[in-house]
Formats: C-alpha cells, structure tokens, sequence
C-alpha cells in the first residue's frame, strides 16, 4: 500500500444510518493498512460495536487529527463542518448516494479516487462560514455558526414578518415578507436557490441576501462582500418567527430584536481531487444540458 501526508485520519458516519458502518469499516482497515492511524466518531462508533479502533468526540477529533473523512450527505457535512472548523481540520466529503455539494466523491470509487489524494494529489477548497448573534434588550441571548445560511421565517403563522436591514451601519431597506435567507457562497446552491438568488462560486468570499416571497416585489437578491456587517432589527413578527442556521439550530425571535451577521474569522478547508470541477458538479445535480443531450442522440 502507498503512503499518506496524513498520520491520524478521524472517519465520521452519517448518525443513523446503519448501512453505511460497512463502507466506513473497510476504510478503516484500507487506512491502517497504508499505516494510519484510524479514530472513530463517538456517535457513529455507537453503530458499529466493538472495533479495534479508538474512539473520541469531535473536540478531540480536532485536536488529534491531521484529517476528518466524512461518510454521509451534505447535511452530514454542514454538521461536522461547524464542530471542526476552530481545529482546521480539512475534510473529505464521501456520499453513499448521488454526488453531493460538498460530499464529492462516492462509496464505488473512494479507493482509487483516495489512494491519490492521501499521497498529496488533492485541490485545497477554503470556504467561509457566517456568525449570527440575536441580542434582545442589549444582551445576546442566541449566538451560532452557519456554513450555508441563516434564515429568517414566519413559520407556519399567517401574515408576514416585516425586517429592516442595515449594512454596514447604513440603513439599506424595510422588508415585509415569509422570510429573508443571508447565505454565504456555499449555501447559494441550498434555499437561496429556490428563492431565486444567484449560484456564487464557492472560492469567493461574498455573502449575499435574498428575500422569502417579499410584499413588494422590487426587493430583490443583494450581494455583497465578506467584510460587511449585516444588522437586522425585527420590527413585526409572528408567533412563529424563528432564526435558523443551517436548518440545524433555531431561536423564536421577538419585536425589537436585534441579529448581527458577518464572516467567521475561521474557514473550513475541503480537499477535493484534482480533476474536481465545480461546473460539472453543477451540471449534474441541476440538470442543465441534459434537454440538449437528448435532443443530440
């Protein structure tokens, strides 16, 4: 067997899903047998039962790891992502299913795509994160990391929340509507998408934010660079008005609430290989040209 760059390699599993502790398993054994040492996540270790493999929670997976292999869907990565971006930590993404987002690389073709990667041929991917900080009466109540998005809604309530958005000290605009989505570019391609925001390359730092079904339609997707500071102030809301992050955390939001974004100083680094495109992943996961190609044969 080759070698690798990486002497401890941590191997992370999508939390309940059984089928894919027999994948993760034969990794192990083809990483130890390149001579690596293998530590198992705590939560997915529970899945698997005794093994020869050391066991720690992601905290030590960050401290003790020179990489993370991550087995799962996107959802899985954005999870694992956030716990390990103050250890710098880089990850690789392996999907079970259909190619992914982030998890680029799949179950059926992970040794041959691997053997190259952990001997140095790999692209280095660094991609930003949002912080989010609700502070109600001058104290901060609710502080949270977004690799894709952070999300305001009305919830399943009737009637719309009204937002009044400032950048960078500067009063930009009121908004009535279901809701508002500040994304970074990774999460362009999550429900800013289907809201009508642009697909950002995932190499720029840029946030951008995209109204949920405005009031008056002129309101309409903002970019703008990573450096700003994005406050909003809730003026209206329901009794369901939640502020999310990922999908993953949440806060109910009240009137006069106060949320400020900007950029997390720490970045997430994905290794992808080398003959990765961004493009021909978007190809395949939207669809486009397939019209084209049909109408080629």
């Amino acid at each position: 067997m080759g070698s690798t760059l990486f002497k401890t390699i941590a191997l992370i599993g999508k939390h309940k899903t059984p089928d894919i502790m027999t994948p993760l398993l034969d990794l192990a054994e083809y990483l130890t047998d390149r001579g690596t040492c293998v530590i198992l996540d705590a939560l997915t270790a529970t899945h698997i039962g005794k093994s020869q493999y050391p066991v720690a929670d992601l905290e030590e997976i960050g401290k003790q790891a020179d990489l993370a292999i991550v087995l799962g869907g996107d959802g899985t990565m954005l999870n694992i992502a956030r716990a390990l971006v103050p250890f710098s930590v880089p990850l690789i993404g392996i999907n079970q299913g259909r190619l992914g987002f982030l998890t680029d690389l799949t179950v059926d073709t992970m040794y041959e795509t691997l053997n190259d990667m952990l001997a140095g041929q790999f692209i280095v991917e660094n991609r930003m994160l949002l912080t989010a900080e609700v502070t109600r009466h001058g104290k901060s109540v609710f502080k949270e990391l977004a690799f894709n998005d952070v999300v305001f809604h009305r919830g399943i309530s009737s009637g719309m929340i009204e937002l009044e958005v400032h950048i960078n000290g500067e009063y930009v605009y009121s908004l009535r509507s279901d809701g508002l989505i500040i994304a970074t570019p990774t999460g362009s391609t999550a429900y800013a998408l289907s809201s009508g925001g642009p697909i950002l390359h995932p190499g720029l730092n840029l946030m951008m934010l995209v109204p949920v079904c405005p009031h008056t339609l002129s309101n309409r997707p903002i970019v703008i660079g990573a450096d700003a500071v994005i406050e909003i102030k809730v003026l209206h809301y329901t009794t369901e008005t939640k502020i999310y992050t990922d999908s993953h955390s949440w806060f109910d939001l009240g009137e006069h609430d106060r949320v400020l974004l900007r950029r997390c100083p720490e970045t997430i680094k994905l290794l992808h290989p080398v003959h990765h495109s961004y493009y021909r992943m978007l190809r395949e996961k939207l669809g486009w040209s397939s019209i084209l190609q049909k109408n080629s044969r």
